[in-house]
């Protein structure tokens, strides 16, 4: 088994990029292995990493298609519906919450004035 090539922060040579830097490329990995690592130091814990591809092995990025258009919309519009009223809420429920912020919490002040 090989090991990977570490590199220092900000000392990594030409050729390589992270995830993001190759999306920002319009690029993708396209299924090759990590070709390397960048360590960052930190203070308190353990360094932070993050891998590294081969720009000239990665593959540009796959156009949308109609279909997964609508498949990210319906996906992002399950998100905003609230489980407990069913409503949509205007905006993508926290999973903290679990559900819209009137479901959540309720103003007991309404709740007087209804009896």
């Amino acid at each position: 088994m090989s090991t990977l090539p570490v590199y220092r922060w900000r000392l990594a040579p030409d050729g390589y990029a992270t995830r993001r830097q190759l999306r920002s490329q319009g690029l993708r990995p396209g299924g090759q292995p990590v070709a390397a690592q960048l360590e960052r130091p930190r203070r308190r814990r353990g360094p932070l990493i993050a891998y590294l591809y081969r720009i000239d092995l990665a593959r540009p990025v796959r156009p949308m298609t109609p279909a997964r258009w609508a498949a990210l919309a319906k996906a992002n519009a399950a998100r905003r519906v609230c489980p407990q009223c069913r409503r949509d809420a205007g905006y993508v429920i926290p999973p903290s919450l679990g559900m819209c912020t009137p479901c959540a919490f309720p103003e007991p002040s309404l709740q007087l004035r209804s009896a």
